[in-house]
């Protein structure tokens, strides 16, 4: 997702002549991990500016931001207007380009260049600030995220991405060490019932190009199709563990079960196990809740999750 107006940080140890770091970044990756975050602040103009040259662009507006990542518009030497990303590497940036270039354009936004080293990408031009989430219309907007989550997930995983199984692995064995943490007994149990479904489907867990975080923030208006991908943190598996997103944000609950059967038709699944890897999410995130607690501060879960799975449980 890109920052929309971003407000240049001055008065601090990021400003730079030529590169201008958004206030929203600073703030962000700061937030993430101060360590890493300035250890990346510090060489994000330098990096801009190499990248700039190794590829012959020229800047053609003010920076913006996702939330890990530097975002320039840029025009190439023949005259293509492009986005040039900058950002630190981790395990879900690290496959970025290779979901883009197996994706090829196909609803995504496409790769024209990157750099494995850095994680640094050139990326055809998106609209910044027109979201889907701008869509007035929930449900128009819902049935437009299908369709690109259906083809998007039709592709199969190339070699070298995460895969899954190995999240699943390390998630389930975080349970009994994390779930104790949270506050409410409702809530552990809760928990306790989404990692049962997850063992019941994790023999099978997929191998198609999943993006992980496709929600309406991370789908832009494009020039080429009028909604374009951006913003995979991709591994390989079932496509059910990418449903998750799109019931959370503009999270409604009346509108859970619509869009659940919506997405499950337009992919093609099977409802039972699309529900058991959309608990998995639940999982996933409760999980992350917990991590680094103390057992005299326990936690509680998102209600907007809580909602998601007692919806899907109890149908």
């Amino acid at each position: 997702m890109y920052c929309s107006r971003p407000r240049p940080a001055t008065g601090g140890p990021y400003d730079r002549r030529v590169i201008e770091i958004p206030r929203e970044l600073v703030a962000s990756l700061l937030s993430y991990g101060e360590e890493s975050g300035r250890a990346l602040l510090e060489v994000l103009p330098g990096r801009a500016e190499e990248f700039l040259a190794r590829w012959g662009l020229r800047v053609d507006g003010r920076p913006l931001c996702g939330r890990v990542s530097l975002v320039l518009p840029v025009v190439r030497a023949d005259g293509t207007r492009a986005m040039l990303k900058l950002q630190g590497r981790d395990e879900e940036t690290e496959g970025e380009w290779l979901a883009l270039r197996t994706w090829a354009g196909d609803g995504a936004a496409l790769l024209l260049e990157h750099d494995a080293d850095t994680g640094t990408l050139l990326l055809e031009r998106v609209v910044p600030g027109r979201h889907l989430s701008s869509v007035a219309d929930a449900r128009a907007a819902t049935r437009t995220l299908a369709g690109l989550l259906a083809r998007l997930s039709a592709v199969p995983a190339p070699e070298g991405l995460r895969r899954l199984s190995d999240v699943m692995d390390r998630m389930l064995a975080q349970v009994a060490d994390r779930v104790p943490l949270l506050a409410e007994e409702a809530e552990r149990r809760l928990l306790l019932d989404c990692a049962a479904a997850v063992r019941e489907v994790a023999g099978e867990p997929g191998d198609r190009l999943l993006h992980w975080d496709l929600h309406f923030d991370n789908v832009l208006a494009g020039e080429r199709e009028p909604w374009l991908v951006i913003d995979p943190k991709p591994l390989a598996g079932d496509p059910g563990f990418e449903l998750m997103p799109a019931l959370w944000n503009r999270f409604a609950p009346g509108e859970v079960l619509w869009r659940f059967d919506l997405l499950t038709e337009a992919l093609g699944l099977d409802r039972g196990r699309a529900r058991a890897w959309t608990l998995g999410r639940v999982l996933q995130n409760g999980l992350w809740a917990c991590e680094g607690a103390e057992a005299e501060a326990p936690v509680r879960l998102d209600a907007a999750q809580v909602g998601i799975a007692r919806t899907l449980l109890e149908r």
